[in-house]
């Protein structure tokens, strides 16, 4: 699973309250799922800062979780710094990135049943 760079996320639309479901890059990366992206407006983490719950649609089936914005500067620069991340060094400079980018870790649920199952 965590060789897969494509997903689906849902989330609920913090006007509309209705699952909105895009298809975005997720990486592994120190032992945590993260979703991250170019500095600017993103619809997706405005959902999320509305409400964590989500929903990641990978080839294995449905995941369930919770998402939780990544604020620790020295995490950021590591990450964007790193290997598989530095695509977006040549969208955006490393300090703004840094500072600005929108980034989230998707925690699991692990306990929880498939997310088809979940009451909404």
């Amino acid at each position: 699973m965590a060789s897969q760079r494509t997903v689906d996320l849902t989330t609920i639309g913090r006007q509309s309250g209705r699952p909105r479901r895009i298809e975005i890059w997720w990486f592994r990366f120190e032992g945590r799922f993260i979703i991250t992206g170019t500095p600017g407006r993103r619809d997706w983490l405005a959902n999320i800062r509305a409400n964590p719950a989500v929903i990641v649609h990978t080839r294995m089936g449905e995941l369930a979780g919770t998402a939780r914005e990544i604020h620790d500067p020295a995490y950021r620069r590591r990450f964007f710094t790193a290997g598989e991340a530095r695509w977006y060094s040549t969208q955006s400079g490393l300090d703004s990135l840094v500072a600005e980018a929108p980034m989230v870790e998707i925690v699991l649920d692990s306990q929880s049943p498939p997310a088809r199952e979940r009451p909404t």
